[in-house]
């Protein structure tokens, strides 16, 4: 069922006003339908009351032998007309029936007026054709009377004044209800009214949402997103200037603690490089390598911080780029040094959008670290929840499940010799890491069942 509903906030909100409408159509048609009912069964009374009190004058002023044929003619399928010496009512009139009788006694005409009683009760039994009626009759009468399941029926009994009552008996049917097709057809165009209007009107609230949404996106990226242009309604100006300052506030941040990082790093390559002069002073040989080799040590680390911060603000343009070829290129460059890497390309086509030159480092360095500590490096290019995902995987010792994470920090080595051809310093994992994530993807690891490690960088596919 969740699959036939629209997905998008526009769809959902004009189907829910469009439901809403139907619903309040179809509740005034229940209750103006009920208010038909009621009206049709007052006309009929009132129509019944008429034509018995006209019978009843016309009886009082007819002679005597004419009796019989004022009541034949008067009867109907669904009224009925006799002279009896007894009242068909035994009791004053029943609730409701007042105002008829006295309608009735007002229209006879005579003084005094003829007492009037008159019974309204509900029922579901049909009324049998009168003796006598034609057989054509009190079929159509019979057929008439199985459409409906109850109805309501009045007894009236007017005293004529020699003794003898008029008896009326007669029934009022619910009417059946009748579909309004001007009813549908002015519902049906008012619906298609609203929709239009609320489609443009509702792509007013919805499209300042979605051009935010991608300016999200693409700023999760890394990518130089300019300022929104406020617009749509207030709520929705208030929200896109929190984002345009957020957006500012979180660039500037940024910006100014990798200046200070760049600074600092700067600034030591001064004082470091005296340090390793002053070293040359030392006499004893031991002291003066080690002293030597601490600087060396230091020199390289400020060097990688620098070029860490160097990444972290590279201002490379974004571009959309084929990974298949991506990656065959820079496989390609790396193996003029090593044959210790094979690559495995996705068969369908695969792009992202990334800074070729800042992703190319990220890649080279996961793929030198599965070559450094497993010996080789398989790799290949997969698409997994519409992202594209690099597996590097090396057949080396692994990592303890409990490193898995700590090693993405900066300065953080499991190689404990402390040589720097051997485990570097620290910052491969860390800026291969950072460069990921300000493309919009991040970087995993993982031990391989059957040995070794597993690394996924996974990027937004385009």
């Amino acid at each position: 069922m969740r699959r036939f509903l629209p997905v998008s906030l526009r769809g959902q909100l004009l189907l829910l006003i469009l439901l809403t409408l139907a619903l309040a159509q179809g509740l005034a048609a229940w209750l103006f339908a009920d208010e038909r009912e009621l009206a049709v069964r007052a006309a009929l009374g009132q129509e019944a009351a008429s034509r018995a009190a006209n019978v009843a004058r016309l009886i009082v002023e007819a002679p005597e032998e004419l009796r019989d044929s004022i009541l034949r003619a008067a009867n109907s399928p669904l009224v009925r007309f006799t002279l009896d010496r007894e009242p068909a009512v035994d009791h004053f009139n029943h609730d409701g029936g007042g105002i008829i009788a006295d309608q009735i006694a007002d229209q006879v005409g005579t003084t005094p007026p003829p007492e009037v009683r008159v019974e309204l009760h509900q029922t579901s039994e049909a009324m049998p054709p009168m003796a006598g009626m034609p057989s054509d009759m009190a079929r159509r009468h019979m057929a008439m009377m199985d459409m409906q399941i109850s109805s309501v029926e009045m007894t009236i009994a007017v005293a004529m004044g020699d003794n003898s009552w008029l008896n009326v008996t007669t029934r009022f049917h619910h009417p059946p209800y009748q579909v309004g097709w001007t009813a549908l057809a002015t519902f049906g165009v008012t619906s298609f009214l609203i929709a239009i209007t609320l489609w443009f009107a509702l792509g007013q609230l919805t499209g300042p949402l979605r051009e935010l949404a991608r300016s999200a996106e693409q700023f999760g990226r890394g990518e130089d997103v300019p300022d929104i242009a406020p617009s749509g309604p207030e709520e929705l100006r208030s929200l896109t200037r929190a984002f345009n300052q957020m957006q500012t506030r979180i660039r500037r941040f940024v910006d100014d603690r990798t200046k200070l990082l760049a600074a600092l790093s700067h600034d030591l390559r001064s004082p470091l490089t005296a340090l390793r002069v002053r070293a040359e002073l030392v006499d004893e040989e031991e002291t003066r390598e080690r002293i030597i080799a601490t600087t060396e040590e230091m020199q390289e680390m400020v060097e990688s911080t620098l070029a860490f911060a160097r990444g972290v603000t590279d201002t490379e343009p974004v571009e959309t780029v084929d990974l298949n070829a991506f990656l065959s290129d820079l496989v390609s460059e790396l193996q003029e040094t090593t044959t210790a890497i094979e690559l495995k390309t996705s068969p369908e086509a695969v792009s992202a959008r990334l800074r070729p030159t800042s992703m190319r480092r990220a890649l080279r360095n996961v793929i030198e670290n599965a070559v450094r500590y497993g010996q080789h490096a398989e790799i290949r290019l997969e698409t997994r929840e519409g992202n594209a995902v690099v597996v590097v995987e090396d057949q080396g010792p692994g990592i303890p499940a409990e490193e898995l994470d700590r090693v993405f920090d900066p300065f953080v080595r499991l190689e404990q010799s402390r040589s720097r051809e051997t485990g570097g310093t620290g910052l491969g994992l860390s800026t291969a890491r950072t460069i990921t994530q300000s493309h919009g993807g991040d970087i995993s690891l993982e031990n391989r069942a059957g040995g070794g490690l597993s690394a996924c960088v996974t990027l937004p596919a385009t």
